[in-house]
């Protein structure tokens, strides 16, 4: 199998390095679980080879450089969901607590969501808005016994600090859990359905099983109920074989894509289509065995670990922790063309990237969960803008 180096973003990163102040790679662990990867000898980062990158006309994809900070000092973020005004709420996985954030003001607390259980990777996860709804959120939350999607009233601006969240009503329960692998991603897509990222919570053998919540990923509604058009009858699957997905997001023709953590070897970008089998834990990477559906990219684990992913004007922005990078990733057609680096070591382990109301690109860091380097102010809520790399 190989794998394309990267290509520099000389004039970019030194924008960026010039703004950030610092330089250097940070200490960033790998996910659990996963073996240390042999050390390549490039930047590793393979399309298909099938694939056409997008054409030289269209020039290189937009890059996120560094414009300011928008939070600091916050335990662990996770996931973020924007209002309409252009702040955002933050999940602390390690407190349970929903933070609101904009720039140039004091992080807000909106509220603490009641059960959840900060074991190993788990706590509270992934947060969600649906569309022109600010009354509800949703989140992926773990509890001592499951992970669980729940809905709670919203009051984004509570006249008492604390005091924003309502009582948790359970939309799916039943998630396995364990110290690592929950997976938690949550988006609303275009077609107002609830999309999830669940990991296989270590039990490789849980994401080949079509009766089991683990290692997949699912589609419900924003009222808990299975879609009639899901692949299997009554059931929230939408696809399977999936190891640890804590990215989605949908380009501009509703495709889903979603990152994917691999073991010891091959970290993943895959275009999710209905019902298909994404291999694991029989394959990791690409391997071209039927039945099975290969990735779009590859990187070595140690080059990616890949969490959060944004998608804007049909470009990938993929978040890796282990790589403490930003993945650019042109998308044309449902295929994906050879991947950038940027931000490379500037942040650390990057947990989060999400498109905020104004088309700039908000990331989180994950220094602070244990496997990273802080530094002061870690972990932070960093607000980037997209910048056509010359």
């Amino acid at each position: 199998m190989s794998t394309a180096p990267a290509r520099a973003l000389a004039p970019a990163l030194a924008l960026t390095l010039a703004l950030a102040g610092c330089s250097g790679a940070s200490s960033a662990g790998s996910d659990p679980g996963a073996a240390p990867a042999p050390s390549p000898t490039a930047t590793s980062a393979a399309p298909t080879p099938a694939t056409p990158a997008p054409s030289a006309d269209d020039g290189p994809p937009a890059v996120p450089v560094l414009a300011g900070d928008v939070a600091t000092g916050l335990s662990v973020p996770w996931g973020v969901a924007f209002l309409a005004d252009g702040s955002a709420l933050v999940a602390e996985r390690t407190t349970g607590d929903v933070v609101r954030v904009r720039p140039g003001a004091d992080p807000v607390a909106v509220g603490r969501v009641p059960g959840v259980a900060d074991l190993g990777e788990g706590g509270l996860l992934g947060l969600a808005l649906a569309p022109g709804d600010e009354k509800t959120l949703y989140a992926y939350l773990t509890t001592r016994d499951d992970n669980r999607i729940v809905a709670m009233a919203l009051d984004p601006a509570p006249r008492e600090a604390g005091r924003g969240l309502g009582a948790p009503r359970v939309l799916l329960s039943g998630i396995a859990t364990a110290g690592r692998h929950h997976g938690g991603r949550i988006v609303v897509g275009p077609d107002g359905m609830l999309w999830v990222g669940a990991g296989d919570a270590g039990d490789t053998s849980l994401s080949q099983r079509r009766d089991s919540l683990s290692g997949k990923i699912l589609r419900i509604a924003l009222d808990g109920s299975v879609p009639a058009d899901n692949p299997f009858p009554g059931s929230p699957v939408w696809s399977l074989g999936h190891r640890n997905v804590q990215g989605l997001a949908f380009d501009s023709a509703g495709r889903l894509w979603a990152t994917e953590f691999g073991q010891n070897t091959w970290d993943e970008l895959n275009l999710v289509e209905k019902g298909r089998n994404y291999g694991w834990p029989e394959v990791e990477g690409k391997e071209g065995r039927d039945g099975f559906v290969d990735p779009q990219v590859v990187w070595r684990t140690s080059d990616a670990s890949p969490s959060g992913l944004a998608i804007v004007d049909d470009v990938a922005y993929v978040a890796a922790l282990r790589g403490a990078k930003v993945w650019v990733v042109p998308l044309t057609d449902g295929r994906a063309g050879e991947p950038v680096a940027a931000l490379d070591g500037v942040l650390g382990r990057i947990r989060t990237v999400e498109k905020a109301p104004d088309g700039s690109l908000w990331l989180t860091t994950s220094n602070t969960d244990g496997r990273g380097d802080p530094k002061d102010g870690d972990d932070r809520v960093v607000r980037t803008t997209l910048t056509q790399a010359g």
